[in-house]
């Protein structure tokens, strides 16, 4: 049975036939929220990288270049895997947008420390002043 509004006479007006969509917003904003916080999470897991972990970190996150070395040594930039000219001209395009581009750079703790510090130097000599290492905050005994 479909609902009915009164009218000032106390009589049905006719049916009521729109659809409120409002929890229908509601819910898919909730959703939306909820995965974009789950995101970045899952990047790590995705990419199979092991953060080395310290007792202390800065807990800074601001991230232009997104740059990984796995542990079987490929490049990965924003997750998509690359090469050292890829990176440079990813690296010199993010600087032309923006002077002030920060490389965020997660190494997995089985990766070759010369691979990492190729693809440090690779962002230094492309411009970038600005980058740091990614790291897990080691849990306390």
């Amino acid at each position: 049975m479909a609902a009915s509004l009164p009218d000032n006479n106390g009589e049905d007006s006719g049916i009521i036939s729109s659809i409120n969509i409002t929890p229908f917003v509601d819910v898919v904003l909730v959703l939306l929220v909820i995965f974009m916080v789950t995101a970045p999470m899952l990047v790590k897991d995705i990419l199979e990288i092991k953060l080395p972990k310290t007792l202390a970190s800065d807990g800074k996150m601001l991230q232009t270049l997104g740059v990984a070395v796995n542990k079987d040594g490929n490049i990965l930039l924003n997750g998509q895997i690359t090469d050292e000219e890829g990176l440079r001209v990813a690296a010199k395009d993010a600087l032309s947008k923006d002077a002030d581009s920060q490389a965020i750079i997660s190494a997995d703790i089985e990766a070759a420390y010369g691979k990492v510090v190729r693809v440090i130097d690779l962002l230094k000599t492309s411009g970038v002043e600005r980058f740091a290492v990614q790291i897990e905050k080691e849990e306390k005994k």
